[in-house]
């Protein structure tokens, strides 16, 4: 019974001994080995043999995030003795932070950091996660501090790069490369989120008012524009129309004259000389005799010459009697005889004489006939 004991002592301190003479380390790990409490070297990744009860790995606080069943992630804090070396993100709750101004505002940044000198990162100091917390949170309460809120909620790349620069000088000696700091959120009171909202609304307002009125300027200066050249474009078009008014009617009374003209020197061929006057001048009298009978109450008193003008209408229809013939007289032929019913004038020769007669010489008065005399005495009494 006491040699079966004997054994599994025996092959239970084998197994702690392989345990602890063995080590693998994983990709991207490494192990500070220290040898009777000394420093000796850093074990690498892969297969490591150490001597047992004599050398160790140097263990290090970390940090890290744990999610339980309920899928809820919390912050756990341990110990190891590999050391990780890729970038990890270091976050803390958020804490209030009092601006320029001395407005307090809670402020939740997170910070990522990467081990760069294990050896340092081991013996340099005793708990670095809390170490860049601390730090980063004084930092940021110095960054904030010197600038007012506005400033703080829309200069946040120059709050990060100052913290990033600051928290980095410091921890340098630590063997840690800081990458980023990150302002995850900035929440302040509820009563200046009131006034901030307020102020934006009126800011809105104003610049929505600032926008139509320009907006209303700008059509108004578009519709005078318009109206402008509206009016440019219809004066060119009446501009255009007078003048091709002025040339269609300059040509049509052209083509009137030419077409009157030769009426005329028609009417003059086919009268006899020095008659075509008369003619015309009896033609437009005719021709304004309506005219001057229009309206109300118009009384027309033809005068004495409208005798010769119906001697002259008499002559113009023998005249187109004989057209139609085809004997139209000369000028040499014989002079015509007064129309029936027509008293010659007081002026007219006659034409053995050889003087022509004009019909449009306008009559003499009528002869009063002398009042009778006394009646002549009886024979015998």
């Amino acid at each position: 019974m006491f040699g079966l004991v004997a054994v599994l002592i025996i092959i239970f301190i084998a197994i702690v001994t392989v345990a602890k003479t063995v080590k693998i380390i994983g990709q991207a790990e490494v192990m500070v080995i220290e040898r009777w409490g000394r420093f000796n070297r850093i074990a690498r990744s892969g297969l490591n043999v150490l001597i047992p009860y004599m050398e160790k790995g140097k263990t290090i606080d970390v940090r890290y995030f744990e999610a339980d069943p309920g899928g809820v992630k919390r912050v756990t804090s341990g110990s190891t003795s590999r050391i990780d070396l890729r970038e990890q993100v270091l976050s803390f709750p958020k804490q209030p932070v009092i601006t320029k101004d001395n407005v307090t505002i809670d402020i939740d940044a997170v910070l990522y950091y990467r081990i760069a000198d294990p050896q340092k990162a081991a013996y340099a100091i005793q708990n670095l996660p809390f170490a860049l917390e601390t730090l980063t949170r004084t930092t940021l309460r110095n960054i904030v501090g010197d600038i007012e809120l506005d400033q703080t909620l829309a200069s946040r790349d120059m709050i990060n790069k100052r913290m990033r620069d600051t928290i980095e000088e410091a921890s340098i000696g630590w063997g840690v490369d800081v990458t980023r700091v990150e302002l995850q959120a900035i929440e302040p009171p509820r009563d200046i989120q009131q006034s901030m909202e307020l102020q934006m609304r009126a800011e809105r307002e104003r610049r929505a008012a600032v926008t139509n009125a320009e907006a209303s300027k700008r059509a108004a200066i578009l519709e005078a524009e318009g109206v402008q050249q509206a009016q440019v474009s219809r004066a060119q078009g009446e501009s255009e129309a007078a003048v091709l008014r002025a040339k269609g009617l300059a040509t049509a009374r052209l083509a009137m004259a030419e077409a009157e003209a030769q009426a005329i020197e028609r009417i003059a061929s086919s009268l006899p000389e020095g008659q075509a006057a008369m003619y015309l001048l009896g033609m437009k009298y005719l021709e304004a005799l309506p005219q001057l009978t229009q309206g109300k109450g118009s009384t027309i008193f033809l005068p004495a010459e409208a005798a010769g003008v119906m001697g002259a209408l008499g002559g113009i229809k023998e005249l187109l009697v004989r057209s139609s013939s085809g004997d139209v007289p000369s000028a040499s032929a014989t002079p015509r005889q007064p129309a029936p019913g027509y008293t010659a004038p007081r002026q007219q020769i006659s034409a053995s004489a050889g003087a022509p007669w004009n019909p449009y010489t306008p009559p003499s008065p009528p002869t009063t006939p002398a009042p009778p005399g006394p009646p002549a005495p009886e024979d015998g009494k």
